[in-house]
Parts: C-alpha cells; sequence; structure tokens
C-alpha cells in the first residue's frame, strides 16, 4: 500500500468508526471463547505472512484475498486478519475477533489484564472531541501491539512494526 492509499485508508476507517461500525460486544459479562493456536499473532506475524514480507511475494504464495464482505485484503486462511502493506511490504496487521496475542489478549479483553500482561505498555491518548478510541502502544524493538480500547475493555488490535502502529493511531484509524 502507497502512503497515499494508508491516508484513504485511515480517513474511510475514521469515517466508519464515528458511524459505530465494526464494534464488537465485550467487556466481562461476555464469555471468553476458546483461541486456537492458528489464532495467535506474534510479533513475527503468522504463519505464511511474516513482516517485511511483499505483497508481490504474499500474492504470488497465494495468501492474499479479496472478498466482497471484508475491507480489503485478507490473509488466506486468516480471514480476521487485515494486512496493511506500505511500499509493497507488511507492516501491520489489523486483528479482529478471535484472534490474540501470544499472551491470550483480545477483543474483549479488560484493559487492567492488558496492563498486567504488558506493564510497560505506553498510554495513548485519542484527541479530544473524536470518536476514536485511546491506546496502549506495547513495543518490543521495532514491532509492537497496539491495543485500541474504549476506557474499559479492549475494541482493536493492531500487530507489526510500532512505528507504524503509533503512526496510525496518531494519523487516524477506524475498525477495518
Amino acid at each position: 500500500m502507497k502512503l497515499r492509499q494508508f491516508a484513504v485508508l485511515a480517513a474511510l476507517l475514521v469515517a466508519a468508526s464515528a458511524s459505530g461500525s465494526g464494534t464488537h460486544p465485550s467487556g466481562p459479562d461476555i464469555p471468553a471463547r476458546p483461541i486456537g493456536p492458528g489464532q495467535v499473532v506474534g510479533l513475527h506475524g503468522l504463519s505464511g505472512a511474516e513482516f517485511g514480507d511483499s505483497e508481490t511475494e504474499l500474492t504470488r504464495r497465494g495468501m492474499l484475498r479479496t472478498a466482497a464482505d471484508t475491507c480489503g485484503t485478507t490473509l488466506a486462511g486468516h480471514g480476521t486478519a487485515s494486512p496493511i502493506f506500505v511500499d509493497d511490504r507488511l507492516v501491520l496487521l489489523w486483528l479482529d475477533d478471535p484472534m490474540s496475542t501470544p499472551e491470550g489478549i483480545t477483543v474483549g479483553t479488560p484493559v487492567g489484564v492488558v496492563l498486567s500482561r504488558y506493564p510497560s505498555a505506553v498510554r495513548l491518548h485519542a484527541p479530544p472531541r473524536t470518536y476514536r478510541f485511546d491506546g496502549l502502544l506495547a513495543r518490543d524493538g521495532e514491532r509492537g501491539y497496539l491495543f485500541l480500547h474504549d476506557g474499559t475493555a479492549v475494541r482493536e488490535i493492531i500487530a507489526g512494526y510500532a512505528d507504524w502502529a503509533r503512526r496510525l493511531f496518531d494519523e487516524g484509524y477506524g475498525p477495518c
């Protein structure tokens, strides 16, 4: 994805977020679903699609697919992980329920649990008078997780290069 495409995607995502789409029921009253091993996203990426892989190579290997009911491309076999490319390289994965981090964080996890499992996470505050979520950025070297939350529970998870996750937070985001 080119930088211009990234900006357009960010604008579309902010509009979708403002409309209230893409939110999931969550919180302590919603039972957690079991997580399978194929649904865990580490800081390397996913099986068959690692951060830094080229869009061209992933397409050649049949790892990318486009479906009418998604916001863009998804990873084959991982329909709830939306890739974000910059300069033909996979830099971020936008994760949807039921994807999880190796530490068991998924959409609906209470913010306190995130902070206990990632004690060095940096708190990020959404600009006032916007419909954006606050964030927690948990870095490990050049990679990390961005947990978008409503103050109570995680609503969205973005994994990948930490600088790109921070840039996505600073410039705007949405639920796709």
